[in-house]
């Protein structure tokens, strides 16, 4: 594909890139490219923390292997900080800037000419605050460089073989809790390990969130699915759930949206 080449293209230009490799498949189409382009030039590093779903650290081990990229595993504690745990709107910044704050000394030492993001041309449009945090440290994003929708990263994944081309985006844990509300590890693992509970009664790859409000947890699935979820017995799922310490488990008739308790943002 054409656009693979330009984002091949892109990252050549350096002799060594550090990938900030989440797993998801826009960071991991990022880290395919760098090493198509640059072999044992490039690295990928991925930030493991309590905000990670952990399944999502499984998947980008095994998918850097699948790849052949090198890959570094290094823990971030953006959960200890107050202006991150107080969960604000611009809570990403803090996050992303804990990320970059630990990558430039480890590229710096390793010698690498850039830091890549996963950043696609769509998310310039949406409401992300961890763009200023990678602009002020001069990460690049190469897919938003070349001119790479989100759906191109899918189609691009496809054509490259990718079992995970459809792989649901799975932003962090933190983003399953409405503005304002604290968080700590405890509800990241609480809401974590529901997700995971909810998942074996979904088809695979199928996109959904457990919404933590307080001690009620609000279940997301594409409107399509509603039938597939309702026709099975959910005595064991609500009962999981209330293991978990959620008092209440109610269905999201809306739907599964990417980014909804964003609303509250853009109605402002």
């Amino acid at each position: 594909m054409e656009k693979y080449t330009l984002l091949q293209n892109f990252i050549a230009q350096f002799p060594r890139v550090l990938v900030a490799y989440s797993g998801g498949i826009d960071s991991t189409l990022v880290a395919k490219a760098a090493y198509d382009a640059l072999q044992d030039q490039a690295l990928a590093v991925t930030a493991n923390s309590p905000s990670l779903f952990p399944q999502d650290l499984e998947d980008a081990q095994r998918q850097a292997e699948t790849i052949g990229i090198k890959h570094l595993i290094i823990s971030t504690a953006e959960v200890a900080d107050p202006r991150y745990n107080s969960n604000p709107p611009d809570r990403c910044y803090f996050c992303k800037s804990e990320l970059y704050d630990k990558l430039l000394p480890l590229a710096q030492q390793l010698d690498c000419a850039a830091i890549l993001d996963g950043l696609n041309q769509d998310d310039l449009q949406d409401y992300r605050p961890g763009i200023k945090a990678a602009q002020e440290r001069s990460v690049l994003s190469p897919l938003a460089a070349v001119g790479i929708t989100k759906l191109e990263v899918r189609q691009i994944s496809q054509w490259l073989g990718f079992p995970w081309w459809n792989k649901p985006a799975q932003p962090c844990l933190s983003s399953r809790f409405p503005y304002g509300e604290p968080i700590t590890p405890q509800k990241l693992q609480r809401v974590g390990q529901a997700e995971y509970i909810l998942r074996s009664y979904l088809p695979p790859h199928t996109p959904l969130r457990v919404r933590s409000i307080g001690d009620s947890a609000r279940i997301e699935i594409p409107p399509p699915l509603f039938p597939h979820l309702l026709s099975q017995d959910l005595a064991p799922l609500t009962q999981a759930f209330r293991q978990l310490g959620f008092q209440n488990v109610s269905l999201d008739l809306e739907g599964f949206r990417s980014g909804k308790l964003n609303d509250m943002i853009k109605s402002q």
